[in-house]
């Protein structure tokens, strides 16, 4: 993977007065598959590659970065990103520099077990096209109409390879699996509901296998379909909530993982993806019950946001956000980690080879407790269970927020009873986390795409956790 390449760059970096050279090679294969309303619409193959330089001269980085793989091109970006560096240098009010870190050498291969192009087009086509027809027929029984079904299939391979001044020299190899749907309801009566999901993991065509995507989405549409028809108002009063795992993993990256960034707690996210209610003085302060402990960990085999060494050459490792109600870690590079007196917890990441790496998080979760499912609703009276998300919305600080429930039901003297339609949960940060009272046992994690910086990058991410219980909340209801 132009190893010669990235090596004359380091060396040429350093020989131009570099105190630091990183230079990495990525190149990203997409396939897509796109049916809409049982259509074929798109079938695509898109491949983006080059290679990216970072360098630290004096106390200021520079970033360059070319589709062009050959000597002189990779050339031409080591004196952009010396000159940009040096510019710098002129006006910041306060340098950059790296923390010492342990960086490593290895090489990060899966091999899938069924290659995703041992599958015929037409299969994967014909394979869609199954889906599409079951969950057609599940809602015509019901009496629901579909007016609009968008399923992607999508293969995403990854080639990276870093090296650093350092002595860092690490390469992944990783094909992943993607689907998504997005599904629109409609009865006369009743009004729209639509739900949306994303699947997606570090593997190859087995992970669709595995999914059973017929069966399950036959599934989702029936209970979608009894929300949408038989669906009752939410409770008036403060009650006692269970919050499906979906939901939980969607809070947990949102109040725990974004304000956990170091990058943001020092306000360089502020214009593009928002500020953090954490401040540096905060690591240790009680932000929730003694159940909950919260953490991110790029390790977990075929998960979605899995890689074992960062951009910067350090080893992954599990970082915990927080740890029984209270702050505990935060996300860091070795930029980062330099200016809090830390090490780098390998939380430097890109997306593609032409951004530069910035601290980001990987597959956020909330560990899971002792309690059954059905444990967690045995000992309540009233009370609603918000299974699957719709809709959220969370303020620049990552405290104050709001989810909408799709799949959601009322719980009746610990009982799952009739559907519950667009139940609403606004609460803080801190009274989610404090509010828990049990955790559930079992984990579940789904795909996502977290989006953030400037140009934007969108990184796969897993979001995870168990279902939980909350005391004496007031649930709300959107209007539709």
């Amino acid at each position: 993977m132009f190893e010669d390449l990235l090596k004359d760059a380091v060396d040429f970096a350093l020989s131009l007065g570099a105190n630091y050279a990183e230079a990495r090679y990525q190149k990203d294969v997409l396939e897509s598959i796109v049916m809409k309303n049982g259509v074929p619409e798109v079938s695509v193959t898109s491949t983006d590659k080059g290679i990216a330089i970072r360098v630290l001269v004096g106390n200021s980085l520079g970033f360059s970065s070319t589709s062009r793989l050959n000597k002189a091109s990779i050339r031409k970006i080591v004196k952009d990103s010396i000159s940009m560096a040096r510019a710098a240098s002129k006006i910041v009010l306060q340098g950059v520099s790296m923390s010492d870190a342990k960086v490593c050498r290895g090489i990060v291969k899966i091999k899938p077990r069924i290659k995703w192009d041992s599958v015929d087009l037409e299969d994967k086509i014909e394979y869609l096209r199954d889906v599409d027809r079951n969950i057609v027929e599940v809602s015509e029984k019901m009496g629901v109409k579909l007016p609009s079904r968008l399923l992607t299939l999508e293969k995403w391979d990854l080639e990276k390879h870093v090296l650093n001044s350092d002595g860092a020299d690490v390469i992944h190899i990783v094909p992943r699996t993607i689907f998504s749907f997005l599904l629109t309801l409609y009865h006369p009566q009743h009004g729209v509901l639509q739900r949306h999901i994303e699947l997606g993991e570090s593997r190859g065509w087995e992970a669709v296998e595995k999914w059973n995507l017929v069966e399950s989405l036959k599934e989702e549409t029936e209970n979608l379909g009894n929300v949408l028809i038989k669906g009752v108002e939410p409770p008036n009063e403060e009650v006692d909530v269970v919050v499906g795992s979906e939901v939980v993993g969607l809070i947990c990256h949102e109040s725990a993982g974004h304000p956990g960034e170091a990058d943001r707690v020092l306000g360089r996210e502020a214009a593009q993806a928002g500020e953090t209610y954490i401040k540096p003085s905060m690591i240790g302060t009680k932000i929730g019950s003694d159940l909950v402990t919260v953490v991110d960990d790029p390790r977990i085999p075929g998960s979605f946001g899995y890689y074992l060494y960062d951009e910067e050459g350090v080893e992954a490792r599990e970082r915990v956000l927080i740890e029984k109600g209270l702050i505990k870690e935060l996300l860091h590079n070795r930029e980062t980690a330099k200016i809090f007196n830390v090490e780098s917890n390998g939380s430097s990441r890109a997306s593609r080879y032409d951004r530069e790496p910035i601290v980001r998080m990987a597959n956020t979760y909330m560990r899971p407790g002792d309690y059954s499912f059905q444990e967690l609703l045995e000992d309540i009276k009233i009370g609603v269970y918000i299974k699957t998300n719709q809709e959220w919305n969370i303020d620049d600080k990552r405290w104050n927020q709001r989810y909408v429930g799709v799949e959601a039901y009322k719980i009746v003297n610990g009982e799952i009873c009739e559907p519950v339609r667009n139940p609403v949960l606004e609460i803080t940060t801190k009274e989610f986390y404090s509010s828990i009272d049990s955790v559930g046992k079992k984990i579940s994690f789904r795909a996502g795409y977290c989006g953030k910086g400037d140009p934007m990058q969108a990184i796969p991410v897993w979001f995870g956790g168990p279902d939980v219980r909350l005391r004496k909340v007031r649930i709300g209801r959107r209007l539709t």
